[in-house]
């Protein structure tokens, strides 16, 4: 299997999470026109993609994993397997790469959102310390 099909897949993640936590089994439904933003957008946007070149077996195998995702949010392994129908899918259509890899943010970005009174974010921390009357002390030689 292609490096890029696992890095795609493996960037797609999230996005189909996303997807099929908001929608459900319905993401299938409602990929035909419905103008979703965000993470679960995306997410909707590759379901289409990969649901437009299957066929009627493939598509079947397709649901199927949608279904499971949606009813076991928290089985990593429906989560697989999804992501497994979408390697398969890419795996046999370069031109579905290609689409994909269109849809997806480009990787190196980081977004970090913090709330919450004395909240900290960062992509890399040293020591960090937030309250009242808060004391470092150096490390001891």
């Amino acid at each position: 299997m292609s490096a890029e099909i696992v890095e795609l897949v493996e960037q797609a993640g999230p996005f189909l999470t996303a997807a099929v936590s908001a929608y459900g089994t319905a993401v299938l439904v409602r990929a035909q026109g419905a103008a979703v933003e965000g993470t679960a957008g995306v997410g909707r946007r590759i379901l289409e993609l990969v649901w437009r070149r299957r066929d009627g077996e493939q598509r079947a195998a397709l649901e199927a994993a949608v279904r499971e995702a949606a009813e076991e949010p928290e089985d990593a392994d429906a989560a697989a397997a999804l992501r497994r129908q979408i390697k398969r899918a890419l795996r046999e259509d370069a031109e579905l790469v290609r689409e994909l890899a269109a849809l997806l943010p480009e990787r190196g970005g980081m977004t970090v959102n913090v709330s919450g009174t004395r909240a900290i974010g960062a992509q890399h921390i040293g020591i960090a310390a937030t309250g009242d009357h808060t004391t470092i002390h150096p490390p001891q030689s």
